[in-house]
């Protein structure tokens, strides 16, 4: 199974959109390893968006991202980055289809509601960024009987 890292961001908390958020990834069948609430500080951002820091953009959306706290959260399940990257729909959130995260609560390329991994590489990057070992958990989610074939469970 692949993982992908989830951040709720600074927006959704703040509108509180978290829980019907959460629940679109539990309701697709993915599997919740880790969790949590924290305010991301300059330093980790600095890192995490290193691809953006000479964009013009970049102080705002450090300020923006670091304004309030997040919720990180790690998700499971067969192909997660490409599940969860259609689920999101695209960063401009008013190019993104209704039914999309963004597509129902974004109209804005910053304020977007949600990051997601953009690749499995990414993703095992990100998680080791934003959560240690400890605080990944695994179990078995009772109901993957149902929400995979015999097949697709490998």
């Amino acid at each position: 199974m692949e993982r992908s890292l989830i951040i709720i961001k600074p927006d959704a908390v703040n509108r509180d959109m978290a829980g019907r958020i959460i629940a679109r990834f539990e309701e697709k069948g993915l599997k919740i390893i880790g969790m949590k609430m924290e305010l991301l500080h300059p330093v980790k951002l600095k890192e995490h968006y290193s691809h953006l820091k000479d964009k013009p953009f970049y102080a705002e959306l450090e300020k923006f991202m670091s304004s309030i706290p997040s919720i990180l959260m790690v998700v499971e399940g067969k192909q997660a980055v490409e599940v969860v990257r259609k689920m999101v729909g695209p960063t401009q959130g008013r190019d993104a289809n209704p039914g999309t995260i963004r597509g129902d609560f974004s109209v804005s390329n910053q304020s977007n509601i949600v990051h997601a991994s953009d690749s499995a590489d990414s993703a095992e990057k990100e998680i080791e960024r934003f959560f240690r070992k400890e605080e990944l958990h695994e179990y078995k989610k009772m109901n993957f009987e149902w929400i995979y074939s015999k097949d697709e469970k490998n």
